[in-house]
């Protein structure tokens, strides 16, 4: 079963790195963000298909990877949990608040389990989106507050951490905006 972890691990490593995909604030190779996330839900007890799942959530989404080629590799369970996970929004669909309406209504619909890999997704990605881009900061928070009310079925406890993550950052963002008031009017 672990073998299935490492295969997803390895993948999910080569299909990110044939694209240099690196992370955005930071520059890291982008495969500690799967990892990360992979942590987050093996935390949780979930099964060796959702481990895995969580490895491979941003490689059909990101890199030339396509779901048959997942389900080829990893079986149809995992290629339904990454499907779960794919944005299905595209570019022409509109507005950055359609696109993400669009893609809300489709994690809606995901299993339970992926779901729970989605938070997972959501608390790593909130680790510094103040301390890098204040400004989008407002904009990801309102966003990700609204997908947290179709991801009540994932695992509780990595809901509530997206919950409160969230909450904190809007006070470190609030924070920001008193310490600049202040020192802009000289205070």
């Amino acid at each position: 079963m672990g073998d299935l972890i490492q295969r997803a691990r390895e993948f999910a490593s080569k299909a990110h790195a044939s694209i240099d995909q690196r992370r955005k604030y930071t520059g890291d190779p982008y495969i500690v963000h799967p990892e990360a996330v992979a942590e987050l839900v093996a935390a949780t007890g979930a099964g060796t298909e959702v481990i895995a799942a969580a490895w491979l959530h941003d490689v059909v989404e990101d890199t030339p990877v396509t779901l048959d080629q997942v389900r080829g590799e990893f079986g149809d369970e995992v290629a339904k949990l990454v499907d779960d996970l794919t944005d299905v929004s595209r570019r022409n669909d509109g507005n950055r608040a359609t696109r993400v309406a669009i893609d809300r209504e489709h994690t809606s619909r995901a299993d339970p389990r992926a779901k729970t890999v989605k938070l997972a997704d959501v608390v790593h990605n909130l680790a510094d989106i103040v301390e890098f881009d204040p400004k989008f900061a407002v904009t990801y928070l309102a966003e990700k507050e609204h997908l947290l009310e179709v991801l009540q079925e994932g695992d509780s406890s990595l809901w509530r951490r997206a919950s409160e993550l969230i909450g904190e950052s809007r006070k470190q963002l609030q924070q920001r905006a008193t310490v600049k008031n202040s020192a802009e009017h000289g205070e």
